[in-house]
């Protein structure tokens, strides 16, 4: 009434929010249907609400993607790589898994990505996770794509981290990548066929951009306010660690490499730890506004062991998964020291033993 103007107003604004959130729901209802859904399914439209809303700028309405918890045990997946993933504990987060259980169920072979800069002669062993997943992929028919950050390298990845990383010389960067392709080579078959992994480096098409032409072609599809809500920036300004400008594109750089992939090699997914959730998100939605294209991310969980450790290191450092880095014998020992508390979810996660033969 106009004899109590602020009580309309927050009657009005209540009202524009219920009819905002509404369509939201019903935007995003393809992701909870059939097996999908279930109390997560809700808990995590509910949970996404203040996401939702701070993207309503003036009239327009952003609908960003919902991120999905671990699924229910009673999801059925069809696809032989998401149900091996899911009966080993490797999901976490997916943008759509009943649209991406479909993708994976055709009989046509697809293509997945995960990427690694290269600020290092190796990866350690808390990396094994993601290349496992690779062989997963790789063993159900489907070709993995390894994207060396050779030109992301030059920015480095805010996330997780308390300070900058060390920009590197073009000279060490060429020498970490050329370290890393080993390493994927002990794990994953490269060649010529359909399910042949192939490495690739996104300094093939990040080292010669035209900055102005990004910003313009690109840049505009990013909101500071989004930007400013992913995990990866707000904990490092609660820390109050600074955060460059330069760290603060790393995130459109990143999204810009899944447009990039898909309409080079066809790449429809990108897999990571549940760490770069909001990266991948970037990516998928960059990829729906440019091309059009339905591409979806997948992570899984950051690793820790039983007593809450970071997985990967010891009171010695790194256990790098390079014998000239650490040697085999001492490999041996972290994996023989093994807590009894992580046995059975390690068995599952890092070797190939049949989960019948485990449960044994």
């Amino acid at each position: 009434s106009m004899e109590n103007p602020l009580r309309t107003i927050c009657l009005f604004m209540l009202i524009l929010n219920t009819q905002a959130y509404s369509f939201y729901l019903r935007s995003n209802i393809k992701f909870m249907r059939g097996d999908m859904l279930n109390r997560n399914s809700f808990r995590n439209a509910f949970k996404n609400t203040r996401t939702f809303m701070s993207s309503l700028e003036g009239n327009t309405v952003v609908n960003s993607l919902p991120d999905l918890d671990q699924p229910s045990q009673q999801v059925n997946f069809q696809s032989v790589f998401l149900k091996s993933l899911s009966e080993r504990g490797f999901l976490h987060q997916c943008t759509d898994f009943a649209e991406l259980d479909k993708l994976l169920s055709s009989p046509t072979k697809n293509s997945a990505y995960l990427g690694f800069d290269a600020t290092a002669k190796s990866l350690h062993v808390g990396s094994l996770l993601q290349i496992m997943v690779l062989r997963h992929l790789q063993k159900a028919g489907h070709q993995p794509v390894i994207l060396i950050g050779g030109g992301t390298t030059k920015v480095g990845d805010p996330s997780g981290k308390d300070e900058s990383r060390q920009l590197l010389s073009q000279e060490q960067i060429q020498e970490n990548v050329d370290s890393l392709t080993k390493i994927f080579k002990t794990f994953l078959t490269f060649g010529d066929g359909p399910s042949d992994a192939i490495l690739v480096n996104n300094a093939d098409w990040l080292d010669n951009i035209n900055y102005l032409d990004f910003l313009r072609n690109y840049g505009r599809h990013f909101t500071i306010n989004r930007m400013l809500s992913f995990e990866s920036v707000k904990q490092r300004l609660a820390r109050e660690q600074p955060l460059t400008f330069l760290e603060f594109n790393y995130m459109l750089l990143q999204a810009y490499d899944f447009v990039e992939l898909n309409r080079r090699y066809g790449v429809k997914l990108q897999l990571g730890g549940s760490d770069q959730w909001g990266n991948i998100i970037s990516g998928v939605e960059l990829a729906r506004k440019i091309d059009q294209s339905q591409v979806f991310g997948l992570t899984a969980p950051l690793l820790t062991t039983s007593d809450g450790k970071k997985m990967g290191k010891t009171a010695a450092g790194a256990v790098w998964l390079n014998s000239d880095l650490l040697p085999p014998f001492d490999y041996w020992q972290f994996w023989r020291n093994t807590a009894d508390a992580d046995v059975i979810r390690f068995l599952k996660l890092f070797t190939e033993l049949s989960i019948e033969k485990i449960d044994q």
